[in-house]
């Protein structure tokens, strides 16, 4: 890990500076939310099956995946003079996401719907992955948490205003909230379309009011920086081999297993995902040998198996948290309509209204996000950061197992005040422990690594949710969400565990 000592002392920046830097966070958060909220009630509509869900969404975590380790490492080499490092990277992901979020209600068959997610996911991906580098560009130590939370404040704002929009449209606007089977209700369309504008604008605004540092000692030699291979490529190639042959083995070994009991088909993804990842870490060996270690890929798989110990400690934090998340977002509209609104018809007028209600609540979590965003930096300084995280996740934790205690709509406003302080929590405070940890010259890089742990609870989720609706919560959707909170609750114990390098600076 290089030093930072070399480097330039960053200088504080003024709140608006901060707010300009941030700002484009709205908009990839009116994606992210919108997506979010409604990419169920999509599915559904266009005849998907409640116990599906999962394995469609799936195709969001798996973009996840590839697409932002790949451009963290190309952002952390690129440099222009007018444009800067990241900047690029935030305007192309933009138009592609705008495109996408007015392709997606516009689905006229639910192959169509899950592939405009891909695009889509992937697009908001390129955008987002170097927002979190950013801040580690620019801003000293001392004020990481505060640009963090910034970012989860704009998330908040953009969130509660994207998942209000199709209740408006409904409501307000008096557009069709009850279209003909197999069709996207008017409602949502428009909000997409909103969306798609909010999403370029607020990007686009930071990438023309912010301006980025020229390149430091370390970015001195861009262009020749792809050459340069690792060190130890021994030591690297003989550890990779060993990670990636029992990834393979294990991988196999799943899969058979899956096909010898007949188990669900959702499963396969798993197997798969074991066997794809240890294919990986054998081409990176074969690069190795080759004498190619300069290749990115070897060095996503070599860093991937040499994090900082404050990166291990923060992945099982992430696992569960995410994972809880990814329950929610998923099960959360056919939770409530079938638990509360007692229905399970998609173009019902209940169903509707339930669906409607989910994007309301996801609207009010995100808005306390906003508001707690606000005072995590206060206590994280007067207590620690993993014990502002403790607390935030224990927080999200309740919230999410009070809903199988509900039975008026209403009251589920409550449990929503849970998450969303666990919400604003996750967005921010691992990002700023984490900052501090690592090589500056690699921010971008680590910080897309650091995906995998958002990512891979995802993909996880998303295979084996189905099989524990059908097999062990007898097809209750009530029972994932509970399931979550309990992996929320886990989350927060494994936080006190955390120990980051600026841990005093926040």
């Amino acid at each position: 890990m290089s030093s930072t000592s070399a480097l330039s002392p960053k200088p504080k920046l003024s709140f608006w500076q901060i707010w300009n830097m941030s700002f484009g966070f709205l908009g990839i958060q009116f994606g992210f939310a919108l997506q979010n909220a409604n990419t169920s009630r999509i599915f559904e509509t266009l005849g998907a099956e409640p116990s599906s869900l999962a394995l469609f969404w799936s195709a969001a975590p798996i973009t996840g995946l590839i697409v932002q380790p790949i451009i963290g490492f190309y952002s952390d080499r690129t440099w222009h003079p007018t444009w800067g490092r990241r900047r690029p990277f935030f305007a192309i992901g933009a138009v592609l996401a705008s495109l996408g979020l007015c392709l997606m209600p516009n689905a006229y068959a639910l192959w169509m719907a899950v592939g405009v997610l891909w695009i889509m996911d992937a697009s908001i991906n390129i955008s987002m992955e170097p927002f979190r580098a950013f801040v580690g560009d620019m801003l000293p130590p001392s004020q990481r948490t505060t640009g963090f939370a910034m970012q989860s404040f704009f998330i908040g704002i953009g969130a509660i205003v994207a998942s209000f929009l199709p209740y408006i449209f409904t409501n307000w606007v008096g557009l069709d909230n009850t279209p003909e089977p197999g069709q996207i209700s008017e409602s949502v369309k428009y909000s997409f379309y909103i969306g798609a504008f909010m999403l370029f604008t607020a990007v686009m605004w930071t990438v023309f009011t912010t301006k980025e540092y020229p390149p430091e000692p370390h970015h001195a030699n861009l262009k020749n920086r792809e050459k340069r291979k690792i060190d130890d490529e021994e030591g690297t190639k003989a550890k990779l081999q060993k990670v990636g042959g029992l990834l393979l083995l294990l991988g196999i070994v799943i899969t058979w297993i899956i096909n010898y009991l007949e188990l669900e088909k959702e499963l396969y993804v798993l197997g798969a995902g074991l066997t794809i990842f240890g294919l990986v870490h054998l081409l990176a060996v074969l690069y190795i040998r080759q004498g190619r270690s300069y290749l990115g890929l070897v060095h996503i798989v070599k860093d991937f198996n040499t994090m900082p110990k404050t990166m291990v400690q923060l992945s099982y934090v992430q696992f569960f948290s995410w994972f809880a998340l990814f329950s929610m977002w998923i099960y959360t509209t056919p939770a409530v309509t079938s638990y509360i609104y007692n229905t399970n018809e998609p173009s019902s007028s209940a169903y509707n209204d339930g669906a409607d209600w989910v994007s309301l609540l996801f609207g009010i979590y995100n808005g306390i996000a906003a508001l707690a965003a606000l005072l995590l930096p206060v206590i994280a300084k007067y207590t620690s950061r993993r014990v502002a995280h403790f607390i935030a996740l224990t927080c999200g934790g309740i919230g999410l197992i009070s809903f199988i205690f509900i039975s008026d709509p209403d009251m589920l406003l409550f449990s929503m005040i849970g998450v969303g302080i666990a919400w604003a929590s996750i967005l921010s405070i691992p990002y700023a422990m984490l900052s501090g940890s690592l090589p500056p010259e690699k921010m971008g890089y680590y910080m897309g690594v650091f995906n995998f742990f958002i990512v891979i609870p995802q993909i996880i989720a998303s295979t084996v949710l189905g099989f524990l609706l059908k097999t062990a919560f007898g097809g209750q959707s009530i029972y994932i969400i509970v399931f979550g909170g309990v992996c929320m609750l886990i989350a927060a114990l494994l936080s006190l565990r955390v120990r980051s390098s600026e841990e005093v600076t926040v």
